[in-house]
């Protein structure tokens, strides 16, 4: 029995999936006036404004980097790595901020280097902040080439499928076709939708991340905004 009959369907499907995609794409590029390989329907932001976050100490007047300290440096790797769980990043960041000293009750009579202590907690703070905000931007700028790789590969994928369209329809009004060669191509042009649908289903999850990291860091700034002097 021959598998070219059904491609009928195949070939509503794919036209459906063409207008689909041709919709969602002019909606996110009017929602997010972004590039033509933004798929989002997210604003495209592709870097992060620490004064956006951020109300303490300007981070980039410190004198010390933030991977000089190397108690900040590994609080900041672990808190951001991608193996690490939010809670224990959270938790990570937490303790940190506890371990240093509290503050003195100025009506207690506190001594002269009062002040020094309270200038070295908020720089070590500032200096954990920086070391989150730069590798949360890091790893959302990875992110964000990510969305746009695979977005241009489904436009690229987009027009293989119409080209394979065009061709099939042409073979099938064509009586001397191979039967066997319009069959190929019909399964071709399946598994071809097919990966395509997949993919595109996938990019939604994807355009959640950068949101998704930047509030895993507001949420660890809080943390640190808490206990700023």
């Amino acid at each position: 029995m021959s598998r070219v009959r059904p491609f009928a369907p195949l070939l509503l499907g794919v036209g459906f999936t063409l207008a689909l995609f041709a919709a969602t794409e002019t909606e996110a590029q009017r929602a997010a006036a972004g590039p033509p390989d933004w798929p989002c329907v997210q604003r495209l932001i592709p870097e992060l404004a620490w004064g956006t976050i951020w109300t303490g100490p300007s981070p980039e007047e410190l004198e010390q980097a933030w991977w000089e300290d190397e108690e900040v440096g590994r609080v900041a790797r672990f808190a951001t790595s991608r193996s690490t769980p939010e809670e224990q990043a959270q938790a990570r960041v937490r303790e940190f901020v506890e371990s240093l000293p509290e503050e003195k009750d100025e009506e207690k009579g506190e001594e002269k280097g009062e002040e020094q202590a309270d200038e070295e907690v908020e720089r070590r703070l500032t200096l954990l902040f920086a070391g989150l905000f730069e590798l949360t931007n890091r790893e959302r700028r990875r992110t964000i080439d990510g969305i746009r790789s695979a977005s241009r590969a489904q436009l690229a994928r987009l027009e293989t499928i119409s080209g394979m369209v065009d061709e099939l329809e042409e073979r099938r009004a064509d009586e001397s076709a191979d039967a066997a060669e319009v069959e190929r191509l019909s399964e071709s042009l399946f598994w071809e939708q097919r990966t395509f649908q997949q993919r595109q289903q996938a990019l939604p999850a994807m355009c959640e991340q950068p949101y998704l990291l930047e509030e895993k860091l507001s949420r660890m700034v809080r943390t640190i905004m808490a206990r700023m002097p």
